[in-house]
């Protein structure tokens, strides 16, 4: 048994020192004007995957089946094409449904690359959010209770009270969040992590519960904290290197009985690339509209951008990381691959998150739905950095090999690349 009786001072202590040294290129806190008629998100109409699903549900083309145990979350799962194995449980009070969300009762997540569907045992309502080309995330709900014709509600001023700011980079977003909860889950007065793939373990994952194996390495998930600053297991003595949640978290009342380590991992991913993703596509639609010179407008969320994508700034593992084997499959065969079976949604592990360090998330309806010119800014940078034109600092961790693996995979597998992309390193 590790880590229960951490001191919480020293911890936090601990933790701020390690987050202080991120610096980026983008102004964080300016928050894009969604009511700009370049936007217009609160009055246009959504054209992403849940705004086409709704369509064939009021054609009468397809239907969505209530669970008498789950209700509408199984079928809608299954539309969105989201694996069950993306589970991951969070038990902090960190949702509109919070009232009925305790450590005993989390609430499940569930995703993939373009949506994310939250459900609450007793719940009256499904949490949809998915990305939308250009108003970015849009919020969702869907009523558990069984009717002949079901249909999404969109939700977006009481969601985005919490999924627009300093958190999602100034745009409509998504986050992932790590606070220490106490024994109801409630966050307690300490320093909460908004995390993602830069961020040290020790950081990540406090409210969540976690399962899989990781070492040594620590994080904050599985516990409760107390004022007297020490914590507590949620898992009967042990908090660390779990492969199941039951019996604390039973398959009767979830769909899984786990909270995999790699979903987590990759959701966290997912988050801050989906925010910029949105971000450049707001301020090119704003600067187009307004007559501004595109270049500097967009060229600094271009590069963090950019520098997210290729893992610039990824936290290294110190030790391998495993998890439910459902997902990896899962997350792995949703891909584009090339001639050679390789994919940028391969899993690594082992020193980091993926074998070949490019976001998979360039294939996303998202990022191939950006104006043309933040898209061909977007692409040219990154045909620098793959050929070895560019040769800065930022970007000296990405080895040879990287580079040539994933430009010949891109050049593959990728369908809208400029011309250029295919001459040269």
């Amino acid at each position: 048994m590790r880590r229960i009786l951490v001191t919480l001072v020293a911890l936090l202590a601990l933790l701020a020192a390690s987050s202080e040294n991120r610096e980026s290129l983008i102004d964080e806190r300016r928050i894009l004007p969604a009511e700009h008629p370049a936007i217009d998100y609160w009055n246009a109409e959504p054209t992403d995957t849940v705004a086409r699903f709704q369509q064939k549900l009021i054609s009468g083309e397809t239907a969505l089946e209530f669970d008498d145990h789950f209700g509408y979350l199984p079928a809608v799962l299954e539309a969105l094409e989201i694996p069950q194995s993306s589970q991951v449980l969070v038990f902090s009070k960190t949702s509109f449904q919070a009232s009925r969300i305790f450590p005993r009762v989390p609430r499940a997540v569930y995703h993939n690359e373009t949506s994310a569907v939250g459900w609450v045992r007793g719940g009256e309502v499904i949490e949809v959010t998915t990305i939308d080309p250009k108003l970015g995330v849009v919020f969702y709900t869907l009523d558990q209770v069984r009717s002949p014709r079901p249909r999404f509600r969109l939700r977006s001023t009481e969601c985005l009270s919490c999924h627009v700011g300093t958190f999602t980079l100034g745009v409509p977003g998504l986050m992932v969040r790590s606070v220490h909860p106490d024994r109801f889950g409630s966050p307690m007065r300490a320093p909460s992590f908004i995390t993602d793939h830069r961020s040290p373990l020790a950081e990540r994952w406090g409210g969540w519960y976690v399962s899989g194996r990781h070492g040594e390495q620590e994080h904050l998930g599985n516990v409760i904290f107390e004022l007297s600053g020490s914590s507590s297991s949620l898992l009967g003595g042990k908090s660390d290197n779990v492969d199941t949640l039951a019996p604390y978290v039973s398959e009767i009342d979830y769909l899984r009985p786990g909270s995999d380590i790699v979903s987590l991992m990759v959701l966290e991913h997912q988050t801050r690339m989906t925010n910029l993703i949105v971000r450049l596509g707001y301020e090119t639609h704003i600067a187009q509209a307004d007559d501004a010179t595109l270049g500097p407008a967009i060229d600094n969320t271009v590069e963090e951008l950019l520098r997210y994508m290729l893992f610039v700034d990824e936290a290294a593992l110190d030790e391998p990381i495993s998890g439910d084997k459902d997902f990896q499959q899962a997350f792995e065969a949703a891909g584009p691959r090339d001639s050679h079976g390789r994919t940028l949604r391969q899993l690594d592990l082992n020193g980091r998150l993926l074998r070949y360090p490019c976001s998979y998330l360039i294939h996303s309806e998202a990022f191939v739905g950006l104006p043309p010119e933040a898209k061909e800014r977007v692409y040219r940078r990154l045909w620098e950095v793959l050929t070895g034109k560019d040769k800065t600092a930022a970007f000296a961790a990405r080895t040879d090999e990287d580079r040539r693996a994933i430009l010949e995979i891109l050049r593959e597998v990728q369908t809208d690349l400029p011309d250029y992309w295919e001459a040269g390193a």
